[in-house]
């Protein structure tokens, strides 16, 4: 079965955030994302990594974390200068994470000149970072009002504009199935750009159960096709989210 990660900015949520490295695991995972991991010193991070024998499968860009700022603006015009310095300051991060990919924000905005404006700071970091990878990812509209990115005929369209070998697709499986309302027709579509895949319950982004989407044949299928990445659990969970991990323990 595929190779499962915990994202610990919303799961082990009942802990402090330094200590949900040991929860995840505890509870079987062999790697974590976090999405906004610079609230923390990254030694700490490093740390807590390190002991307990787990890989950093992904964080975003920008920081802070989105509690303090706006959720990406790699599409904003005539913001380059913010996006290259803060896309570098998280660069620095991946690299002490020793991140398998860095996940570029497009933020909030419209039309075609946002449209060029992400294509070119996609393609100068994609040079900046040649041995980091890097991803995009499309984001349903009713969770992130005005994101950009939130269309897979417009996330391949870009990807295939940058050309770049280390600027692939991050696929949700929750925001593919509000965008399409057909998650594995579009999964067929896109899954040759994937590189990351991250999972969460249909309609309330709870645990990743059967249901609206049939993981446990998903998950089948994923491992037919030969996908080799990682799959992360990025949902908010029901109750505690040690009661909640059946989707993982029913494929140890």
């Amino acid at each position: 079965m595929p190779r499962f990660a915990a994202n610990l900015t919303l799961l082990f949520t009942e802990l402090p955030f330094l200590d949900r490295f040991e929860a995840a695991a505890e509870a079987g995972f062999d790697a974590v994302e976090v999405l906004f991991p610079y609230e923390d010193a990254a030694p700490e991070v490093q740390r807590r990594l390190a002991a307990f024998g787990l890989h950093m499968v992904l964080i975003n860009t920008p920081p802070p974390n989105w509690t303090g700022g706006a959720r990406g603006f790699a599409a904003i015009p005539d913001g380059q200068d913010r996006f290259r310095h803060d896309f570098k300051r998280a660069l620095r991060f991946a690299h002490a994470f020793n991140a398998t990919h860095l996940h570029i924000m497009a933020g909030v905005a419209d039309g075609d000149a946002a449209r060029s404006i992400f294509v070119e700071n996609l393609t100068w970091a994609a040079a900046e970072a040649p041995k980091q990878s890097l991803t995009i990812e499309p984001i349903n509209q009713g969770d992130m009002p005005g994101y950009f990115l939130s269309d897979y005929d417009l996330a391949a369209d870009i990807l295939g504009e940058v050309n770049a070998p280390n600027l692939g697709l991050q696929f949700d499986a929750y925001h593919a199935h509000k965008i399409t309302g057909d998650m594995p027709a579009t999964w067929k579509k896109v899954k040759h750009l994937t590189r990351h895949i991250q999972i969460g319950g249909l309609p309330d982004r709870h645990e990743p159960l059967a249901g609206v989407i049939d993981y446990p044949a998903w998950f089948q299928g994923l491992d037919d096709g030969g996908y080799d990445g990682w799959v992360s659990g990025e949902y908010h969970p029901a109750g505690r989210t040690e009661d909640g991990l059946s989707w993982i323990k029913g494929f140890d």
